[in-house]
């Protein structure tokens, strides 16, 4: 039951206890409201676990502390940051934006942040769900979890010093970060109507990691039910996720640069020590050509058991509707700005096609990606390669497989460039996130937007944004001011090609989808291992 005692706040009272949020704008607000006991002390790196409540009014208008993570206070030339103090382990709250707390039963959208699982919150600016209240009169919420080592360190092999305590009993598991999110998700479906949302049309959308999320989430058990709709927003779903036993090197690698031998060793160090030895695995763990990550899921046959990437074309997850999607160079973003990088000769390009297609193939690759952007140089061709090998690629497969098998699945790619840079960042990855969002003013931080035309840039995020709403509400993004967007189909292969003029192609990316065929390893082609591509 919700009460408003005054016109800037609203009173909702929870099994958990009575919470006061705030009214912003003309929505209502709730932040840092806890889905989950605080993972610390003797609960770090444990599955999460309901929230025990509160007495009296919790006050819920201000942000809560994100999840630690790597931070400079200078930023970074693409995003200017992705994650801000104060951080905290006491970090299981989720924020909520609705047109009212009432009973209207409206769709809800739950945003899983990204962050390549070492970064991100979901009290981030650019990610508040204003918009989406006000202009699809949708309830919104933003879910933070746990990331790098404490939400992704797997503790798996019991009886090995790795996973002991000290009484040769296993410490922990994998994958606290899904628990976590698994925990907001039960959290919506107890809680969601007393904020006007309705828990029977619940859609879940992330970005990058968080769409690994998504895809994780919506094939889970323990999901069955809750999840109507899903929108992935370039996943890399490229990604090789390993069995505990392959991650168990990883972790040992970690402990050592965490200076200790046991878990219980490991639980006993303050969680800025934890992140300063993240730090290190990136060194451990990078490879030239590859997009880096230290911390990755786990398959360990319990809390997630595949690939996230086939969960949407197997058993009750394949009925859930999708939208998918990629950038058109999505690995500029981490690569296009890197001196290192730009110096690659072909050489080096060449060997790193290798590791794909086999060094017999790799002259004949390399001379197609040249043939498909004029005047490409050796680092041209190797973002090119990413991108498609990471996200545009595997996210084809998951579209043909769901056309397949007849369950509707609508595709797109982003291909506005931004001009940041000397345009050297082209239509890089997380460039679609303020379109989708439609508030730029949230967004004046990230370097990657200057110099786009306010006239381009607002129209193309009105077409996004509004496509965004309408999916959520229907299961079907067109609306007025789309060309008609069919779902993606083995036959037309109808993809939207958001730019500064929107429109529907057939196969628009046919160029990878024939390059790379369907006999090469991936998460999605029938019958393969868990492995990237």
């Amino acid at each position: 039951m919700a009460h408003s005692p005054g016109r800037d706040h609203v009173v909702v009272d929870l099994p958990a206890g009575r919470l006061r949020g705030g009214v912003e704008d003309g929505v209502t607000v709730f932040r840092a409201v806890p889905y989950a006991a605080p993972p610390v002390g003797d609960l770090r790196w444990r599955p999460a676990r309901p929230h025990p409540g509160w007495t009296g009014t919790r006050v819920a208008t201000a942000d809560g502390p994100s999840a630690p993570q790597p931070y400079r206070e200078e930023g970074d030339p693409v995003l200017g940051g992705h994650g801000s103090p104060p951080f905290d382990e006491d970090c299981l709250t989720l924020n909520i934006w609705t047109p009212a707390a009432d009973d209207a039963r409206r769709p809800v959208l739950v945003w899983i942040h990204g962050g390549g699982f070492v970064s991100g919150s979901g009290s981030l600016p650019g990610y508040s769900g204003a918009t989406f209240a006000q202009d699809g009169d949708l309830v919104f919420v933003s879910v933070n979890y746990r990331i790098g080592a404490l939400g992704y360190l797997s503790f798996e092999a019991e009886g090995d010093v790795i996973g002991e305590g000290g009484d040769g009993e296993a410490e922990g598991g994998a994958n606290p970060w899904l628990t976590d999110q698994l925990r907001a998700l039960h959290w919506v479906r107890e809680n969601i109507a007393l904020f006007g949302g309705d828990p029977d049309l619940v859609t879940v959308a992330g970005q990058s990691g968080g769409a690994v999320s998504t895809a994780a989430l919506a094939g889970h058990p323990e999901t069955q039910g809750l999840i109507k709709r899903v929108i992935l927003q370039s996943p890399p779903f490229g990604l090789g996720l390993p069995a505990p036993e392959a991650y168990g090197e990883r972790v040992a690698a970690y402990l050592e640069l965490a200076g200790v031998k046991t878990v219980a060793e490991l639980r006993a160090l303050d969680w800025p020590e934890l992140i300063g030895a993240g730090l290190g695995l990136f060194a451990r763990t990078a490879r030239w050509g590859y997009w880096p990550t230290p911390f990755l899921p786990v398959i360990d046959g319990v809390t997630l058991d595949r690939h996230p990437a086939r969960t949407l074309t197997h058993g009750a997850a394949a009925g859930v509707d999708v939208m998918i999607g990629w950038t058109r160079e999505e690995a500029n973003f981490g690569f296009a700005l890197d001196e290192g990088y730009a110096a690659a000769t072909r050489e080096q390009v060449t060997a790193r096609i290798a590791d794909t297609f086999g060094a017999d193939r790799a002259p004949e690759v390399y001379a197609e990606y040249e043939r498909a952007r004029p005047g490409a140089r050796p680092a041209d061709v190797l973002m090119d390669l990413i991108t498609d090998e990471l996200f545009r690629v595997p996210a084809l497969r998951l579209a043909e497989a769901r056309a397949e098998t007849g369950h509707p699945v609508w595709a797109y790619q982003f291909d506005l460039p931004t001009p940041a840079h000397e345009g050297r960042l082209g239509a890089a990855h997380c460039l679609e996130l303020p379109f989708v969002f439609a508030n730029f003013d949230q967004w004046a931080h990230a370097p990657f937007l200057a110099g786009l035309t306010p006239a381009v840039r607002d129209g193309l995020a009105t077409a996004m944004h509004r496509a965004w709403i309408a999916f959520v509400r229907t299961g079907d993004p067109n609306h007025a001011g789309l060309p008609q967007w069919d779902p993606y189909d083995t036959r037309e292969r109808t993809t939207m090609r958001f730019d500064s003029v929107v429109t529907a192609l057939g196969d628009l990316a046919g160029a990878s989808r024939v390059l790379y065929g369907d006999g090469l390893p991936g998460p999605v082609s029938a019958g393969t291992a868990e492995g990237a591509p």
